[in-house]
């Protein structure tokens, strides 16, 4: 390898000569030229941009893909201009670990199904999750990230730039002003020092406009900062649509997967209600006031609960009948409907968001449902879409 040593020892002369520069600036010895307020102002703000989007990009990041590991195998990847591998969400192996652990328990058993549906529900949120995290990566990190690696690289090689044609700039002032000085004392050697102002006044008139130049390049750039934050605007709008997008999926979803186990959840309990009561003894299944009194109060009952033989409930029986059903003497209480709920067959009340229903339970009823009443109508109603009131 050879080595050019004139332009190293030039380059190294140049490095020392700016460092001079910069601390008799420092220290007040030295003249500075000084840029424009609006010039100043278009300079903070662009370091201000700058400064915000890496904040926003790594935290988004983190949002996004909260392990670290990852994240840092994906910026190697990147770096090495060689695609991501396709890396499973934690909702969807959940879902594999449930369906393998149903498959393991039985899937016809009452857990089993339950696994099945549950895992089901979290691979859709896991799949929803991919599809944000997609959406998210290529319609809001990509631009940040472009405006890092591209206009915001470009804008400081042009700042750099300037920076060296002010310092330049100052050199040939200085250089005039010392020209001059030696030109006044020498008196005698007025055309020697007379070249020398000529020569020095030459070389700041073309560093001059050099600066010009450079500056007018610089201003345009950072005045482009404006035309980024309009595209950054537009992109965040764009995640945040898809953000609520995301939410509103996995909400839908879970809403989906509550009905399903709420109306799985009486077949459950009551096949294992009616297992017990079978087994207890044959007489027992002949005496509906022994049947009622030994096992009602120790099995949680659902909206819906096949009839047990000789059992007159009401709430048992597997229809509700909103016509025999009696609010009680005391216990009525006022409640404020929190979401708009859609009954899912006659025995229930349809329920719209912010209405007020009088609701009461009856004897037997699961805990997680009330009897709800507006006007002439009634029903049961879920009690996680109610607020009591006093």
């Amino acid at each position: 390898m050879e080595f050019n040593v004139k332009k190293l020892a030039s380059d190294a002369g140049v490095f020392f000569s700016r460092a001079m520069q910069f601390t008799e600036e420092k220290l007040g010895q030295a003249e500075k030229t000084e840029l424009d307020a609006h010039f100043e102002n278009l300079l903070a703000r662009a370091d201000c941009t700058k400064n915000w989007t890496e904040k926003i990009l790594r935290q988004t990041e983190v949002l996004l893909q909260p392990n670290p590991s990852a994240r840092v195998e994906e910026f190697l990847y990147e770096k090495l201009d060689r695609k991501v591998p396709s890396r499973v969400t934690n909702g969807e192996l959940l879902a594999q670990y449930m369906t393998e652990a149903a498959n393991d328990f039985g899937p016809g058993t009452p857990y089993g199904k339950t696994l099945i549906k549950v895992g089901e529900t979290q691979r859709r949120l896991g799949a929803a999750e991919r599809e944000f995290i997609r959406s998210a990566s290529i319609n809001f990190l990509t631009p940040l990230r472009n405006f890092l690696e591209g206009d915001w690289r470009t804008i400081s090689k042009e700042r750099r730039i300037l920076q060296n044609r002010r310092l330049d700039l100052d050199a040939c002032k200085a250089r005039l002003k010392k020209a001059k000085a030696a030109e006044a004392k020498a008196a005698c050697e007025g055309d020697l020092w007379n070249d020398e102002v000529e020569k020095a006044e030459h070389e700041l008139r073309l560093t001059q406009t050099e600066f010009d130049r450079q500056a007018e390049v610089t201003r345009l750039l950072l005045e482009g900062i404006s035309s980024t934050h309009v595209n950054h605007l537009r992109c965040l709008h764009e995640f945040v649509e898809s953000q609520t997008n995301y939410y509103a999926q996995c909400y839908q979803f879970m809403l989906d997967l509550q009905k399903q186990l709420g109306s799985s959840k009486g077949e459950i309990f009551s096949g294992t209600f009616v297992g017990n009561a079978e087994s207890a003894s044959p007489a027992a299944a002949t005496s509906p006031p022994a049947v009622a009194a030994a096992t009602l109060p120790a099995v949680p009952t659902i909206p819906v609960v096949p009839t047990i033989v000789g059992v007159p409930n009401t709430v048992a029986e597997g229809v509700l009948n909103p016509n025999e059903v009696k609010p009680p003497a005391s216990g009525t209480r006022r409640a404020r409907v929190l979401y708009d709920y859609e009954a899912a067959d006659s025995t229930e009340l349809a329920l719209l968001a912010d209405e007020m229903i009088t609701v009461y339970s009856l004897p037997g009823m699961d805990p997680d449902w009330l009897i709800g009443e507006r006007g002439n109508q009634k029903g049961k109603v879920p009690v996680t879409y109610l607020e009591l009131l006093s």
